[in-house]
């Protein structure tokens, strides 16, 4: 469960002040549930116009606060739904009164810069783990060796 304007500040090249801060951050959390197989609701302060409440990302379910209401309320009324299953839950927030009310339920408490360098670890772990092995030169050696086993000759390099 995360509070994703609480969030959004903690991400390197992320602002409140852009447009689209709610859709770059579904997105980088998109890679990060993909990388870590798990799902995540991401809570923001009301929808854009024409946009419905609830949007489901793949992994991650987008969910706006309803009128009248702010996304910590609306973080704090699932907690309450959940009632002992949110045992099971980890919220990802630096707002005190969040953090107060994940406390209450017994959810797992992960501060918002905390969970940025958790997303910025992962994607950084998948990027050296697709870098193709840099490239070795075949000593002289070698190549001959192969040149040989090919039947080829000098003027086949």
């Amino acid at each position: 469960m995360v509070d994703g304007h609480n969030l959004i500040p903690k991400i390197p090249g992320l602002s409140l002040s852009d447009l689209d801060d709610e859709i770059k951050l579904i997105q980088l959390m998109q890679e990060y549930c993909r990388l870590r197989r798990v799902e995540i609701e991401c809570y923001f302060d009301k929808a854009p116009q024409g946009h419905p409440r609830i949007q489901r990302f793949g992994q991650v379910i987008a969910k706006f606060a309803g009128p009248g209401k702010t996304a910590d309320e609306e973080i704090k009324e699932r907690l309450r739904r959940l009632s002992r299953r949110a045992r099971e839950w980890a919220v990802v927030s630096s707002d005190a009164s969040i953090q107060v009310a994940a406390r209450a339920a017994k959810a797992r408490i992960i501060p918002s810069d905390e969970f940025s360098r958790e997303i910025e670890a992962a994607l950084s772990d998948n990027a050296t783990a697709q870098k193709p092995p840099a490239e070795e030169n075949m000593s002289e050696e070698d190549l001959e060796m192969w040149l040989k086993a090919f039947g080829a000759d000098q003027t086949d390099r």
